[in-house]
């Protein structure tokens, strides 16, 4: 009787221990809160990585909005700054303006910008860019996932928005988790990025 008592209260015990190890989990949080808002957040929190410390180069590729090829080899020898996101993302609408404001300001000034877009088709993307007067091109992601797949272990996978910013060897040189919350953050971010360079 005792070892089947036991045998009952063991699984309990175990569910419990799993519920107390996810409790501090946002993406638990997320998914108890019921929000349904369709994208997992990041806090906005940023990590930068020292020129030495940085890994492998990233290379990726793929076919944007107007059916154009855009490769990373495209932006050779200068900072990129890779933002993932939907156009149904609120955080996405929240900070485009800041991102195309950024693009614009480094224009000519060794960096460059493309977004990666994990979701939509050509059509909303385009709808979105008119929207917010965005400039620059986004790679479509949605059908093959490869611009996504040569980020894994640097971006999330289901965190959007994400911003990385990668240096002139296309190393990642810092990431934005979630919503970019001050322009000046990711302006002092390329403009130390773009510095490195300049030093060299």
């Amino acid at each position: 009787m005792k070892r089947r008592i036991l045998a009952a209260i063991a699984p309990l015990a175990i569910a419990g221990l799993l519920l107390t190890a996810c409790s501090n989990d946002p993406l638990a949080e997320q998914y108890r809160e019921g929000s349904n808002k369709g994208y997992v957040a990041g806090d906005g929190s940023v990590t930068e990585i020292k020129a030495a410390d940085r890994g492998a180069s990233i290379t990726f590729s793929g076919t944007g909005e107007n059916g154009e090829k855009i490769s990373s080899s495209d932006y050779a020898g200068q900072v990129l700054v890779v933002n993932f996101w939907y156009a149904a993302c609120a955080p996405c609408r929240a900070e485009a303006p800041d991102l195309q404001a950024l693009n614009a300001s480094y224009t000519g000034k060794g960096a460059s910008f493309v977004g990666v877009n994990v979701r939509d088709t050509a059509d909303t993307a385009r709808a979105f860019n008119t929207t917010y007067d965005i400039t620059y091109p986004s790679i479509l992601d949605v059908d093959s996932g490869e611009a996504k797949l040569a980020f894994t272990g640097s971006v999330p996978p289901n965190a959007v928005p994400t911003t990385i910013v990668l240096d002139a060897q296309g190393r990642v040189a810092a990431r934005i988790l979630g919503q970019l919350q001050d322009r000046t953050i990711l302006d002092t971010l390329i403009r130390d990025t773009v510095a490195e360079s300049a030093n060299k």
